[in-house]
Protein backbone atom coordinates (compact mmCIF):
# COMPACT_ATOMS: atom_id res chain seq x y z
CA UNK A 1 0.00 0.00 0.00
CA UNK A 2 1.50 3.44 -0.64
CA UNK A 3 2.33 5.26 1.58
CA UNK A 4 -0.12 8.85 2.09
CA UNK A 5 2.08 10.00 3.98
CA UNK A 6 5.21 10.51 1.65
CA UNK A 7 2.34 11.68 -1.26
CA UNK A 8 1.00 14.39 0.35
CA UNK A 9 4.56 15.69 1.37
CA UNK A 10 5.48 14.87 -2.14
CA UNK A 11 2.61 17.07 -3.68
CA UNK A 12 3.14 19.93 -1.50
CA UNK A 13 6.38 20.08 -2.61
CA UNK A 14 5.85 19.47 -6.22
CA UNK A 15 2.86 22.59 -5.65
CA UNK A 16 5.19 24.88 -3.50
CA UNK A 17 8.10 24.18 -6.63
CA UNK A 18 5.30 25.09 -9.11
CA UNK A 19 4.60 28.46 -7.66
CA UNK A 20 7.85 29.15 -7.26
CA UNK A 21 8.54 28.65 -10.69
CA UNK A 22 5.23 30.68 -11.79
CA UNK A 23 6.33 33.69 -10.02
CA UNK A 24 9.83 33.84 -11.77
CA UNK A 25 8.17 33.37 -15.39
CA UNK A 26 5.54 36.04 -14.37
CA UNK A 27 8.39 38.46 -13.65
CA UNK A 28 10.22 37.55 -16.88
CA UNK A 29 7.40 38.27 -18.81
CA UNK A 30 7.12 41.57 -17.10
CA UNK A 31 9.44 42.76 -14.61
CA UNK A 32 7.05 45.23 -12.27
CA UNK A 33 4.23 42.58 -12.37
CA UNK A 34 4.01 39.86 -9.83
CA UNK A 35 1.64 36.15 -9.99
CA UNK A 36 -0.96 38.15 -8.28
CA UNK A 37 -1.15 40.98 -10.80
CA UNK A 38 -1.52 38.37 -13.80
CA UNK A 39 -4.06 36.93 -12.00
CA UNK A 40 -5.97 39.73 -11.72
CA UNK A 41 -6.03 40.96 -15.21
CA UNK A 42 -7.07 37.22 -16.07
CA UNK A 43 -9.96 37.42 -13.79
CA UNK A 44 -10.92 41.07 -15.21
CA UNK A 45 -10.34 39.62 -18.88
CA UNK A 46 -12.41 36.64 -18.09
CA UNK A 47 -15.05 38.84 -16.51
CA UNK A 48 -15.05 41.55 -19.68
CA UNK A 49 -14.89 44.34 -16.20
CA UNK A 50 -15.48 44.07 -12.32
CA UNK A 51 -14.73 46.16 -9.48
CA UNK A 52 -12.06 46.30 -7.44
CA UNK A 53 -13.83 45.09 -4.65
CA UNK A 54 -14.68 42.05 -6.40
CA UNK A 55 -10.82 41.09 -7.50
CA UNK A 56 -10.17 41.31 -3.41
CA UNK A 57 -13.38 38.89 -2.48
CA UNK A 58 -12.06 36.43 -5.38
CA UNK A 59 -8.50 36.53 -4.52
CA UNK A 60 -9.29 36.76 -0.73
CA UNK A 61 -7.10 39.82 -0.85
CA UNK A 62 -7.59 43.16 1.75
CA UNK A 63 -8.99 45.87 -0.35
CA UNK A 64 -6.28 47.91 0.36
CA UNK A 65 -3.71 45.40 -1.08
CA UNK A 66 -5.86 45.65 -3.90
CA UNK A 67 -5.75 48.72 -4.61
CA UNK A 68 -2.55 49.40 -4.71
CA UNK A 69 -2.06 46.58 -7.30
CA UNK A 70 -5.33 47.83 -9.33
CA UNK A 71 -3.15 51.64 -9.20
CA UNK A 72 0.34 50.08 -10.12
CA UNK A 73 -1.50 48.51 -13.29
CA UNK A 74 -3.03 51.80 -14.30
CA UNK A 75 0.12 53.18 -13.88
CA UNK A 76 1.29 51.04 -16.56
CA UNK A 77 -1.57 51.52 -18.88
CA UNK A 78 -2.99 47.88 -18.45
CA UNK A 79 -6.09 48.24 -16.88
CA UNK A 80 -8.54 51.37 -16.96
CA UNK A 81 -11.59 52.77 -15.58
CA UNK A 82 -15.02 53.49 -16.13
CA UNK A 83 -18.13 54.26 -14.42
CA UNK A 84 -20.56 51.14 -14.03
CA UNK A 85 -23.87 51.78 -15.70
CA UNK A 86 -25.69 49.76 -12.82
CA UNK A 87 -24.16 52.22 -9.83
CA UNK A 88 -22.45 55.61 -11.04
CA UNK A 89 -20.86 55.96 -7.54
CA UNK A 90 -18.84 52.76 -8.57
CA UNK A 91 -16.24 51.77 -11.16
CA UNK A 92 -15.53 48.76 -13.74
CA UNK A 93 -12.03 47.74 -14.13
CA UNK A 94 -11.65 46.66 -17.87
CA UNK A 95 -8.17 45.92 -19.44
CA UNK A 96 -6.69 48.32 -22.04
CA UNK A 97 -5.53 47.38 -25.13
CA UNK A 98 -2.05 46.58 -23.32
CA UNK A 99 -3.50 44.25 -21.41
CA UNK A 100 -4.99 43.00 -23.99
CA UNK A 101 -1.64 41.82 -25.44
CA UNK A 102 0.15 41.62 -22.53
CA UNK A 103 -1.78 38.68 -21.62
CA UNK A 104 -2.32 37.62 -25.34
CA UNK A 105 1.82 36.92 -25.10
CA UNK A 106 1.74 35.92 -21.98
CA UNK A 107 -0.73 32.84 -23.00
CA UNK A 108 1.68 32.44 -26.02
CA UNK A 109 4.67 31.86 -24.00
CA UNK A 110 2.79 29.27 -21.46
CA UNK A 111 1.09 27.35 -24.12
CA UNK A 112 4.64 26.94 -25.91
CA UNK A 113 5.99 26.07 -22.26
CA UNK A 114 3.27 23.35 -21.64
CA UNK A 115 3.20 22.05 -25.32
CA UNK A 116 7.19 21.07 -24.72
CA UNK A 117 7.01 20.45 -20.88
CA UNK A 118 4.20 17.59 -22.21
CA UNK A 119 5.72 16.53 -25.44
CA UNK A 120 6.64 12.97 -24.45
CA UNK A 121 3.06 12.74 -22.52
CA UNK A 122 0.62 10.20 -24.39
CA UNK A 123 -2.72 11.46 -24.88
CA UNK A 124 -4.05 9.37 -22.05
CA UNK A 125 -1.91 10.61 -19.39
CA UNK A 126 -2.62 14.26 -20.25
CA UNK A 127 -6.35 13.52 -20.44
CA UNK A 128 -5.68 12.31 -16.33
CA UNK A 129 -3.04 15.23 -15.01
CA UNK A 130 -5.94 17.76 -16.30
CA UNK A 131 -8.90 15.87 -14.85
CA UNK A 132 -6.73 16.09 -12.07
CA UNK A 133 -5.82 19.18 -11.83
CA UNK A 134 -9.71 20.42 -12.45
CA UNK A 135 -10.40 17.33 -9.42
CA UNK A 136 -8.23 19.22 -7.43
CA UNK A 137 -9.43 22.72 -7.76
CA UNK A 138 -13.29 22.40 -7.74
CA UNK A 139 -12.14 20.64 -4.25
CA UNK A 140 -11.74 23.95 -2.25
Amino acid sequence: MPDRDAALETIQRELTAFARRARHKAAQLHPELSLVTYSMLDLVKERGSCRAADLAAHFMLDKSTVSRQVGALERLGLLGRQADPDDQRGQLLHLTDAGEQLLAEAYEQRRRAFTDRFTSWDDEDLDRFAAYLVRYGASE
